[in-house]
């Protein structure tokens, strides 16, 4: 499989003869292509190229003019020449190109799908998925029609719950590796999908409660926990997991689907760890029905400190808490402990 879209860096000195014969030449004897100049104009310092292919895929080339070689970016076969060349993320470039080839690629993903034109900074974000080479179409569809894994809600509803997430800008350093964690995969891989997800409806619960976060925080065990978050000088480590509904799974009730994904963590990553952590469980995928059975039994789910809780893309967020959680939770979250079940 494929992963999100990333450059090539391609050393030496280029022309337009050179980007025609080594890399056009290539891409339109094998699936047929056709070579034009940029939508947008070319960043300081470099000449560019588009290439758009038969087949729907897109690639940019562009390179210095002073001879200090080009970089490559596409979701499609990549040329001969470009084989054994090196790869960067977006934030590894010289920004001028990372600029450019963004606004080439952000305009077309919304030609293609105009629904995306409200969401700046989700579009952007996911954009390294959005057009990768397997995933374009699983990925866009995931939020197009599945309503960013949201059961029963609207799909600008739930865009919107994650463009306001996005827009604080937290994730921006680490959107590869968090965009990433959706996949590539040429069809919608809902548990995964709805799984990456979580992570960002942890993240709108801790910047709500005022926390700084550090994704992906590695801890001394070698592996890494989800979330490091400080808040006042107090530092906490935060971990996410997500059951899946229990239609999807071999759990046969809501209750149960909860205690083994959430046991699976815990006999695990937690274990591992050696406590400490707190344990996010984000039920956010379960239907009404489902999240009553799980908010009127409140189950353990194996681990303390942990937060068992849905989020709906009003921003409504209910749940509730067992052991003593360090992490402060936001003023919206409405603590069902002491409810009883509706």
């Amino acid at each position: 499989m494929a992963k999100p879209l990333r450059f090539r860096r391609a050393i030496g000195g280029w022309n337009v003869g050179r980007v025609r014969s080594a890399l056009y030449a290539d891409l339109d004897a094998n699936i047929g292509a056709t070579m034009r100049r940029p939508w947008f104009e070319q960043p300081s310092g470099y000449e560019a190229r588009r290439f758009e292919m038969d087949n729907g895929d897109v690639a940019l080339f562009c390179w210095a003019s002073d001879g200090d070689g080009g970089y490559w970016l596409g979701n499609t076969e990549t040329p001969q020449t470009l084989w054994r060349t090196d790869k960067y993320g977006f934030d590894e470039v010289p920004y001028p190109v990372a600029r450019w080839a963004q606004r080439e690629l952000l305009a077309q993903l919304r030609e293609e799908e105009p629904w995306l034109e409200p969401y700046d900074h989700l579009a952007w974000f996911f954009l390294p998925v959005f057009l990768s080479k397997d995933g374009r179409e699983s990925t866009r569809t995931f939020f197009r029609d599945h309503a960013a894994g949201f059961p029963d809600a609207a799909r600008d509803e739930a865009l919107q719950f994650y463009e306001d997430v996005l827009s604080t800008g937290v994730l921006d350093d680490d959107r590869h590796e968090t965009a990433g964690k959706l996949g590539t995969p040429d069809h919608v891989d809902l548990v995964r999908m709805r799984a990456a997800m979580a992570e960002l409806n942890a993240v709108r619960l801790l910047v709500d409660a005022g926390y700084d976060l550090d994704p992906e925080h590695e801890v001394s065990t070698g592996h890494s926990l989800d979330f490091r978050v400080e808040r006042d000088g107090e530092v906490s480590l935060v971990e996410v997991t997500r059951p899946s509904p229990p239609a999807r799974r071999n759990a046969n009730t809501p209750t149960a689907a909860v205690r083994e994904t959430a046991a699976t963590k815990a006999e695990g990553q937690l274990e591992k760890h050696g406590g400490g952590a707190t344990l996010f469980v984000d039920c956010s995928s379960f239907v009404d029905d489902d999240w009553a059975a799980v908010r009127g039994e409140r189950p353990d789910v194996g681990h303390h400190p942990a937060v068992v809780y849905r989020v709906r893309p009003s921003g409504h967020v209910e749940g509730y808490t067992k052991g003593s959680v360090p992490v402060d939770l936001p003023d919206s979250f409405a603590d069902v402990s002491t409810t009883a079940t509706r």
